[in-house]
């Protein structure tokens, strides 16, 4: 009897402790998002999930092992292996992270064009208090990008700028950014996106100019806080220039 009576706690206990820690690892990014903690408590948080999704993950096995040696496996051997799926994915999600930023530059400022960066004007009011500098980073910047992001390159167009500007506007709206401003006479569009988790605020400059019968798209953009964006603005860019292709 008393063997029997151990085997239950173990199994729910690894299994509520993996629910704690994937609560707490989505409300590591959204509590972000929504503005109740700074996201370096977020990042923090996200990294205690992880030892936490383990930790529920080694105590759900047991759990498992325990309930092999018992004659009622079924409804604690469910709740361990599930315990053990949420704890290995509540782990395994910073550690994706982790590995993607280990396969890129930590850089955070992208652009199709790295000599003649587009400049941002109207977002610059937004960016005051961004730790991130709106300044390009120079020579040392745009080595890394180009060895790591060979394929972000200007997109010519074979229409007249207003035509590419319109189809910039629009391709920037598909993508759900927000306009922050546009100036059809320069060829600007300036604009904002997030990201989904966390909610970083990403700046977009797009550049429209007419080169011979065409014309020529640049766009930049850069992360406001964090050295390094995973990668997230060359995607971003990579989407943006795929709506444009289409």
């Amino acid at each position: 009897m008393t063997s029997d009576h151990t085997l239950p706690p173990l199994a729910l206990t690894g299994f509520l402790l993996a629910l704690l820690f994937v609560a707490m690892e989505a409300f590591a990014g959204f509590g972000s998002r929504w503005g109740w903690w700074n996201f370096m408590m977020g990042i923090n948080m996200l990294r205690w999930a992880a030892y936490g999704g383990l930790c529920a993950a080694v105590v759900s096995a047991v759990g498992l092992v325990v309930s092999s040696m018992h004659h009622r496996v079924f409804p604690s051997a469910v709740l361990a292996i599930a315990g053990i799926i949420l704890g290995l994915v509540t782990a395994g999600i910073p550690w994706t992270w982790m590995q993607a930023a280990k396969r890129v530059p930590p850089i955070h400022d992208i652009t199709t064009d790295t000599r003649n960066p587009p400049e941002f004007k109207a977002i610059l009011a937004l960016r005051k208090n961004a730790p991130n500098s709106a300044s390009y980073g120079g020579d040392e910047i745009a080595a890394q990008q180009l060895k790591a992001y060979p394929d972000i390159q200007p997109l010519v167009l074979p229409v007249s700028a207003r035509v590419a500007f319109e189809k910039a506007l629009d391709a920037a709206r598909n993508l759900g950014w927000e306009i922050v401003a546009m100036a059809p006479s320069k060829g600007r569009i300036e604009a904002v996106d997030r990201t989904f988790w966390f909610g970083f605020k990403d700046d977009i400059v797009i550049r429209i100019l007419a080169e011979g019968e065409g014309s020529r798209v640049d766009i930049r953009s850069e992360s406001r806080v964090g050295v390094s964006d995973i990668g997230t603005n060359a995607k971003r860019i990579r989407k943006f220039l795929e709506q444009m292709k289409s």
